[in-house]
């Protein structure tokens, strides 16, 4: 009489059999730890009340009703070239440059006929003179073209101008013709992280951030109030937190405490 045959001892070196192995690969693995959600890494659920963004442009206004671009232009087109000049170039240089520029051409067909080589003489204290020179006369052309030399107020047109980006035609929409829009610099960009306004990564996305929590009656404005405060109070380096009116609703890291070392 056969005995019954021994099952096979199973040792750490056995392979598990296919079975096993789909049936782990099917498990589903433990969920990981969730981050908190801090700084510019914090989602839009993490930006302030609409309470807490109506104090800060009520402040803002209080302090400067009626805030204006510091470029200077004299109609929608000498803006448009000013603000295509101004791209990585300050305002008062760029204002500098175009006193003379705009004395002798403030029209598309001035532009064009002072040609491309005078333009580069008239800028040439600007950052990228030479690549801006080719823009202005292009855009001139184009603008003489396709829109009677007349400046678009519409964005895609805008942005359809050699040298032309969204930001710029943001700027032109709104001194020029009175939209509400959000030009967004290096300024804003880094004003709307300090105060929480936003937490985007890039312009695009700040942008629509400060379009959707801004209250309607200090959108005209906003862009400005946040390009002057970045600009003389909420400094990249050392900024004069103690001047600043709204630094009791600012909960960024950059703030400087009385006290404090800059």
């Amino acid at each position: 009489m056969r005995g019954h045959p021994v099952p096979p001892i199973m040792t750490k070196s056995n392979k598990a059999s296919p079975a096993k192995k789909r049936a782990k690969a099917a498990s589903p693995k433990p969920a990981a730890k969730a981050r908190p959600i801090t700084g510019k890494r914090a989602s839009k659920s993490a930006l302030p009340s609409a309470g807490r963004v109506r104090e800060i442009f009520e402040r803002f206004q209080a302090v400067n009703p009626e805030p204006k671009g510091e470029l200077e232009h004299v109609n929608p087109y000498t803006l448009l070239v000013a603000v295509v000049l101004s791209a990585q170039a300050t305002d008062a240089g760029v204002n500098k440059a175009t006193r003379a520029l705009f004395a002798k051409a403030d029209t598309p067909q001035k532009m064009v006929a002072l040609g491309e080589d005078a333009v580069r003489d008239h800028i040439k204290t600007i950052g990228l003179f030479r690549n801006k020179a080719k823009n202005v006369i292009a855009l001139s052309e184009q603008l003489i073209r396709d829109h009677g030399g007349k400046v678009p107020d519409n964005r895609d047109q805008l942005t359809a101008l050699p040298g032309v980006g969204r930001k710029t035609a943001n700027v032109v929409l709104n001194m020029a013709f009175g939209q509400k829009t959000m030009a967004v610099d290096t300024h804003v960009f880094r004003v709307a992280h300090r105060l929480g306004l936003s937490h985007g990564a890039n312009p695009e996305t700040v942008e629509e951030d400060l379009m959707r929590v801004v209250p309607d009656e200090y959108l005209f404005h906003a862009h400005h109030w946040l390009i002057l405060h970045g600009r003389y109070t909420c400094l990249a380096r050392g900024p004069k937190c103690a001047a600043c009116p709204v630094a009791d609703l600012c909960d960024s890291t950059d703030k400087i405490l009385p006290g404090k070392a800059s």
